[in-house]
């Protein structure tokens, strides 16, 4: 634990936010989890980010400064220099003609005052406190562009492709990216990330350095640095601020040499709610009602990259008691769960998904979840164990939750057990959110909305509609949207809807008896998050379209 952590752990005992008992689990927790003590408090709920900040800067007699409410912008960073902020930890939060207001996160450092006098002469200075997290947000715009960084290093440096590793990894943290892809060009290799869904350009290396990047992940990943021609799959850790970040790698052979693709696995991802994740309140009962039965089949739809097995965890943490046993069977394991039995896909010892689940049948489970369904073995093997006593959680791949049902009946699954079996089934996508902290709302025109969405008047009435757009921060890297969201549709099973089964309806015919009982599309899920301002209707629809019956 550092300095600054064992104080803030003591203002928080003596002012009373925590027993010493609270204390001494959190603080194990966090140890176990290799996480910082502030950060694990605040992800577990056990004390606010504000509430923090507010009593760490009473105890130093300080203001507190919240830099996430208002943040500095890049002319009052850089106007203290970067080693000079980087090393007293400062950020310019305020300035007018008579003084300026500094924030710290270690604002008891010695003759820091006098310290940043000699860049603001003829001003007084006063010191505020800022919790760790935002004064390094800040310090975000004394960062170089990555090309710059490269040819620094390749300059400077003898033990390049570490250093230019270690660099591509952190900035793909900082800017919250799920993928890093190297793609391998006749000269050099670019360096791309995915940022909320939308692959970005960081920057380029040289083709020959490359070659060591690639032998470097290969050897952290366990792969074979002498084969050249085959794909190959594998993982490894990254130490990022204390904290090991799991990567998943995969290595293929193209025209132009060997591609990498890493999945960065986030950690706080495990923990995400059905709420987090975008679940509106309404449909929320559904899910209660499914996963409160004893047995029988809850089935996530959607293409690759819509967050299908991020929703199967937040139905896991909702489901993981110590009476119950969990099973999974996953292909690969991407997030360990305290508490569930996990099993990893393995073709070489031909540990595959049917064999998997039948082994998980013979431990006992009461629930299980496999990672997807891919073949008419698996499919089979998944409807049986339904109904035979399990809760069993699954994906599938489908536009759409109604399309599943005639496509697992043509997979070989019987329509009655099929009807016995499925309790939900959910479709989503994700849609990029707007940047809470730039967004703002704006009245438009019929004719402009018409433009960007046929039949406007259907879907937002006679009024003059009013939408959410957002104008970009440093928050969200200038591009008007941070982090993303699910929209989803929900098919629960009733009587009408197993009679319709057992006569292999079209997708068409389920959904038509799935909106009599209260369905909505993606596209109408999406739209009410359009008008509450998470999201803009652009965004929504680069990934659905309305219902052409509701059109």
């Amino acid at each position: 634990m550092t300095k600054e952590e064992q104080k803030i752990k003591g203002i928080l005992l003596k002012a009373g936010y925590l027993t010493e008992a609270e204390m001494s689990r959190a603080q194990a927790l966090a140890t176990s989890k290799d996480l910082p003590l502030v950060e694990f408090l605040i992800s577990e709920d056990l004390v606010s980010r504000e509430l923090l900040g507010q009593a760490v800067a009473k105890a130093f007699g300080l203001k507190f400064l919240d830099l996430d409410a208002k943040s500095p912008s890049r002319e009052q960073v850089v106007k203290i220099p970067e080693s000079i902020g980087k090393k007293n930890r400062a950020v310019l939060f305020l300035e007018d003609s008579k003084k300026v207001l500094i924030a710290s996160d270690q604002p008891d450092k010695p003759k820091l005052a006098g310290l940043l006098k000699s860049y603001f002469p003829k001003k007084k200075i006063e010191l505020g406190y800022a919790l760790p997290s935002a004064i390094d947000q800040a310090f975000f715009f004394y960062r170089k562009p990555l090309n710059t960084r490269f040819a620094e290093i390749i300059r400077t440096k003898e033990q390049i492709a570490p250093e230019l590793l270690e660099i591509i990894i952190a900035e793909a943290l900082t800017y919250r990216a799920s993928d890093i892809h190297f793609d391998t060009q006749e000269k050099e290799a670019l360096v791309r990330f995915r940022i909320d869904g939308v692959l970005q350009e960081a920057g380029r290396i040289p083709k020959s350095i490359y070659e060591n990047i690639l032998n470097r992940v290969k050897v952290q990943s366990h792969l074979r640095i002498d084969e050249h021609f085959i794909t190959q799959d594998g993982a490894m850790r990254f130490m990022h601020n204390r904290r090991p970040i799991d990567l998943r790698i995969s290595i293929a052979p193209t025209l132009d040499g060997e591609k990498i693709v890493m999945r960065i696995l986030a950690e706080y991802v495990k923990n995400f709610t059905l709420t987090d994740l975008g679940v509106a309140s309404k449909d929320l009962g559904k899910v209660f009602e499914a996963i409160q039965k004893p047995f029988g089949m809850i089935i996530v739809t959607g293409p690759t990259g819509a967050g299908k097995t991020t929703t199967l965890y937040g139905l896991l943490r909702m489901l993981n008691r110590s009476e119950v046993n969990i099973a999974t069977i996953e292909d690969p394991v991407e997030y360990k769960v305290l508490g569930l039995n996990q099993i990893q896909v393995n073709e070489q010892t031909n540990l595959t998904f049917a064999n998997g689940l039948r082994s998980i049948v013979r431990q006992d489970p009461d629930i299980i979840m496999v990672g997807e369904i891919r073949d008419e073995e698996t499919a089979e093997i998944s409807v049986n164990a339904a109904l035979t006593g399990h809760l069993l959680l699954s994906t599938f791949h489908a536009n759409d939750a109604a399309t599943a049902i005639p496509r697992l009946i043509e997979m070989g699954v019987e329509p009655f057990l099929l009807a016995s079996t499925l309790e939900l089934l959910v479709a989503q996508r994700l849609v990029r959110k707007l940047c809470e902290h730039c967004r703002y709302r704006v009245k438009i025109s019929k004719t402009e909305l018409n433009k960007i969405l046929p039949n406007a008047k259907y879907w937002f009435g006679r009024s003059q509609p009013k939408v959410f757009r957002a104008k970009g921060c440093n928050h969200c890297s200038n591009t008007g949207y941070r982090g993303r969201l699910g929209i989803f549709e929900f098919i629960s099973m009733n009587r009408a809807m197993q009679d319709l089964i057992n006569q292999k309806p079209t997708s068409q015919e389920i959904w038509r008896v799935a909106r009599k009982f209260g369905s909505r599309s993606l596209f109408e899920d999406g739209l009410e998050k359009v008008k509450i301002g998470l999201t803009s209707l652009e965004e929504l629809l680069r990934v659905a379209t309305p219902p052409p019956e509701l059109n």
